[in-house]
């Protein structure tokens, strides 16, 4: 293997409604042994496409178009924003070719990366086949008792005072969103959903649980009585796929990227927050990585410059970025993303004063490059011993204790499911809890630039950890009912 990646930013692990008992290997000490973290790892893995850097701050050429093809490839897409193009080639020298172009600076192969799980293992209930559909009090979801990491943000006191992040536009950046959740289908603008993924539309993934559709719940699952809600239950979602099965190329993202921080007046989505919950660590030296890297950073620092705030997962590797200088995490350490840690308790079903702004055994740290830490759940309660905690209106929830320590979310569940949940944990959870709280910003103060609407996420975030800037809680914990009422 020429370079390591590793995955970042996937679930860790996924569970549903009913707990797993099959036994896995290698699970990280002190986890239950159904807690495996099954990080993904992949080696160079080339795609038959090439991106075309134009110098920073340059244009490129006006002819691209030509000159690709008498280089011996096809131009598949312009960025001219960010001076980034991409071509597909099967020529063996196409990137010496095309490097002869005037105006083009750099050609770099590009690669597919798994960015995160593709194999989390899920079970699912169905409130249809559980014979509940909503919580006839219409007093609140059916899952809120089990929902501990809205409470560790403050949300349900936001969502008292009347901010629900109404008029916010998060794009999720991930792989397929199940539009016709019934938690989801009322926040989804399926007008301005999009794929760069060729051959599947933005609705469409592999499996039953769906990453981006857990994601998505986290942010704005509706508040509707029945299910979960999101820590913005009012804010729009715009589904952007750039993976399938966890799976995507640089092209693929950058290209998403570009089209959500574009406004809807100019072709694009329109989105005021970027969530990414998804990554990879390279190799600095890793073949063509620092060329990736740079152009992922120039999409990235167009979003921030179009107005759209960039959250990011910090990984899952416990790993210190401050110490890597032979590593780099993207996006999380990309130009202008905000990199977020998680965090989660441990046994919160047996004793709910537990803290739940402990540190995730397994997130990502470093002063560098940790922006705030938010909910991303955790495994490490020992044991399998086995838990019930209450449902609304009636009933209850069973399965082993240390499962309760994750974050509940909407999945895919079957192919006519529309009502399924999982169970899941990583910095893939803490980075949409914090899109979350600032579509709430937003849905108060209405669109603002990003920097703007990081000092008003750092104003009002808890500084836990040692005061200032710490190695795992960065500027702090987020904090929603703070940062729309102080």
């Amino acid at each position: 293997m020429t370079r390591t990646q590793r995955l970042l930013a996937g679930a860790i692990l996924c569970l549903g409604l009913a707990a797993c008992s099959e036994p896995t290997q290698n699970a990280p000490a002190g986890a239950p042994a159904d807690a495996s973290v099954a990080m993904a790892r992949a080696g160079d893995t080339p795609t038959d496409e090439y991106l075309l850097l134009a110098a920073p701050g340059g244009a490129l050429p006006e002819a691209l178009d030509a000159a690709v093809t008498a280089a011996g490839g096809t131009l598949t897409a312009t960025y001219p924003s960010i001076g980034v193009a991409v071509a597909k080639s099967t020529i063996i020298d196409f990137a010496g070719r095309a490097g002869k172009i005037k105006g083009v600076q750099t050609v770099v192969q590009d690669q597919m990366v798994q960015w995160t799980d593709p194999n989390p293992r899920v079970e699912s209930i169905d409130l249809e086949e559980a014979g509940v559909v909503a919580n006839a009090t219409g007093t609140a979801e059916t899952f809120s008792p089990i929902q501990w990491a809205p409470r560790a943000l403050s949300a349900p006191q936001a969502w008292a005072a009347g901010y629900r992040g109404r008029g916010a536009r998060v794009a999720i950046l991930d792989g397929g969103l199940h539009a016709s959740h019934i938690d989801l289908a009322a926040n989804v603008d399926v007008a301005h959903s999009a794929s760069f993924v060729p051959g599947f539309a933005f609705n469409q993934d592999v499996g039953t649980f769906w990453h981006g559709t857990h994601v998505a719940g986290i942010v704005a699952a509706a508040a509707n009585d029945i299910g979960t809600a999101g820590i913005a239950p009012e804010a729009t979602l715009i589904g952007v796929k750039v993976l399938h099965n966890g799976s995507g190329s640089f092209a693929w993202v950058i290209g998403g990227i570009i089209y959500a921080a574009t406004p809807i007046a100019e072709g694009g989505a329109g989105a005021n927050i970027i969530n990414m919950s998804l990554g990879a660590l390279f190799d600095r030296q890793g073949k063509d990585a620092a060329q990736l890297a740079v152009a992922l950073s120039r999409a990235t620092s167009y979003a921030r410059q179009r107005g759209v705030l960039v959250v990011a997962a910090a990984g899952n590797d416990y790993t210190d970025l401050d110490h890597t200088n032979n590593l780099i995490s993207v996006p999380a350490q990309s130009v202008g993303a905000l990199a977020i840690s998680a965090l989660g308790p441990e046994g919160w079903a047996l004793n709910q004063s537990t803290s739940l702004d402990r540190p995730a055994s397994y997130t990502n740290f470093g002063q560098s490059a940790t922006a705030f830490g938010a909910p991303g759940g955790d495994f490490a309660y020992p044991g399998n011993q086995n838990c019930t905690m209450p449902r609304l209106p009636s009933g209850t929830v069973t399965t082993p204790c240390w499962v309760f320590d994750m974050v509940i979310s909407t999945s895919r569940g079957g192919t006519t499911s529309t009502s399924s949940y999982s169970w899941a944990a990583g910095t893939s959870m803490a980075a949409p809890a914090t899109a979350g709280v600032a579509a709430l910003i937003v849905g108060k103060y209405g669109p603002m630039q990003p920097a703007q609407l990081e000092a008003k996420l750092r104003a009002s975030a808890d500084d836990l950890g040692k005061p200032g800037n710490d190695d795992y809680y960065g500027l702090g914990r987020v904090n929603a009912y703070r940062a729309v009422t102080q």
